[in-house]
């Protein structure tokens, strides 16, 4: 999840609306039965959480878990000190915000063993080696770009798109001469395209059941502020590469890696046969562990049949990841990689994100904030405005893309609804903004699977995942001119 750096593969979060829904009435239905913290001490718990974690993160560039925890204590004395919380209250909020994730960690997981498994096997050499033989510098950000959003559109999932072809793009790229954060950020870009618009998506689905709207009109809707976006995209792209259309490939450089990974691997069309059966199965809605378990089995034999694989081989690499060694560096750095124990550092940081976001929810300080928000705004330039950063501060705070979208949504729709304007105003600003912004934040579960999976830290991919943070502004510009507004009555 919403909410990630190594290796290939996952199928889409298989949660169903119904669940996340069942989950976000059972923790909103006790708004009314609460009293909600003042704006002040909101705000100063807040703005206190923001710098610790920014200043730890951007200035003395540590990772994020303890920042984290520093800010969830700080918030849960707050809650206790102000506002007469219980520990035992705040220790509920912190389990119920960590069982959001426990389906994304679980994936995560087996992530890694797939990962390590699929190098093994070959799929990811031959992935890389294939994709050097046909793409080039001057058109690889717009095919990166383009082949992700096809993928992901197809099985509307970001996650399944980076774990299989991005994770292969990232290989290609590196060997191209393409510096990581911008391939990561054009990935990201793509797979992002498709988990926003794809009607198999958990959030495209997610996003009209929270404002009351239909999917269709939703996804209608959307196409106002994402169209143009992504056209924009494709030209930022497109200038882009023209740095790279004077660059002159190391033809020998890139050769050598073809031979490297020919010369350890036995490589052919069935080699890719898991990454293909993954795909399909995503784009069939199949539940994501056993496609995942079916992705590994499908590794396993083609580790074993072509590659000569033993037992030992194949459980070294689930769990430890795969350890290239061949002397090249190019590849040993791209192969080396995967494995259950890979995964544990994404993991502990959504753990600690999440165990924060559930403080935070159930002392109502975001809460307090929007809904003194919603009462002020009477326009709807403002009211959009203020919906997106909202969307924006749940992924932050919250630590969760789902949350990210259903805590705005509920706070905010009755503005909507006192401005006369339409389910599916609501339902799209919450997706330009709480789907798109998530990968971006490390601490989230999508941040945290994207860096797992690229290699690529997430305030690194950011300012190159062009599409994530455009289309929010984009929406902003468009309200404000008076174009793509839907009221009821229309």
């Amino acid at each position: 999840m919403g909410h990630c750096d190594s290796g290939i593969i996952p199928p889409a979060r298989q949660y169903t609306v119904h669940s996340i829904l069942e989950v976000e009435v059972l923790e909103y239905q006790k708004q009314n039965e609460k009293k909600l913290p003042p704006v002040g001490l909101s705000a100063a718990v807040i703005a206190i959480s923001a710098f610790v974690i920014g200043f730890s993160v951007l200035k003395l560039k540590v990772d994020a878990h303890i920042p984290i925890l520093i800010a969830a204590i700080i918030s849960a004395l707050c809650g206790m000190l102000f506002l007469g919380k219980k520990w035992d209250d705040l220790q509920e909020g912190m389990l119920n915000g960590i069982s959001l994730a426990l389906l994304p960690i679980v994936i995560l997981m087996m992530v890694g063993v797939v990962v390590g498994v699929w190098i093994q096997s070959g799929t990811v050499p031959a992935l890389i080696y294939y994709g050097l033989k046909i793409l080039s510098p001057k058109v690889f950000l717009v095919a990166a770009l383009l082949s992700c959003s096809v993928v992901s559109l197809a099985t509307g999932s970001s996650w399944t798109t980076a774990g299989t072809i991005g994770v292969a793009l990232m290989g290609i790229g590196s060997g191209l001469g393409i510096p990581a954060p911008i391939t990561a950020g054009v990935i990201v870009s793509g797979a992002y395209f498709g988990d926003k618009m794809s009607p198999l998506s958990d959030t495209t689905n997610l996003a009209p059941a929270v404002a009351g709207g239909e999917l269709f009109d939703h996804i209608r809707a959307m196409l106002w502020t994402t169209l143009p976006t992504y056209l924009i995209v494709i030209a930022v792209y497109t200038f882009m590469s023209m740095k790279f259309h004077g660059q002159t490939v190391d033809a020998q450089a890139v050769e050598t890696i073809r031979t490297t990974l020919a010369s350890q691997f036995n490589l052919n069309l069935m080699t890719l046969l898991p990454p293909v059966l993954v795909i399909l199965l995503a784009a069939k809605k199949f539940p994501a562990i056993p496609g995942l378990i079916l992705g590994t089995l499908a590794g396993v034999i083609v580790a074993v049949v072509y590659q000569g694989a033993s037992a030992a081989d194949l459980i070294t690499a689930a769990h430890y990841g795969y350890e290239s060694s061949t002397g090249v560096e190019a590849v040993d750095k791209l192969l080396t990689r995967g494995g259950l124990d890979h995964m544990m550092w994404t993991i502990s940081l959504i753990i600690c994100a999440l165990s924060f976001g559930g403080i935070m929810e159930r002392c109502g300080y975001l809460e307090s904030l929007l809904n003194a928000l919603s009462r002020i705004i009477n326009n709807v330039t403002g009211l959009i405005t203020t919906t997106i950063f909202s969307s924006l501060f749940g992924n932050l705070f919250l630590g969760d893309q789902f949350l990210g979208i259903v805590v705005p949504g509920r706070m905010f729709k009755p503005a909507f609804d006192r401005l006369n304007l339409a389910p599916r105003m609501l339902s799209r600003t919450l997706e330009d903004c709480g789907t798109l912004t998530s990968p971006l934040i490390p601490w989230t579960a999508c941040g945290g699977y994207m860096s797992a999976m690229l290699g690529v830290g997430a305030f690194s991919y950011a300012p190159y995942a062009v599409l994530n943070w455009l289309n929010p502004i984009v929406a902003i510009v468009l309200t404000f001119f008076g174009i793509g507004i839907f009221y009821k009555k229309d």
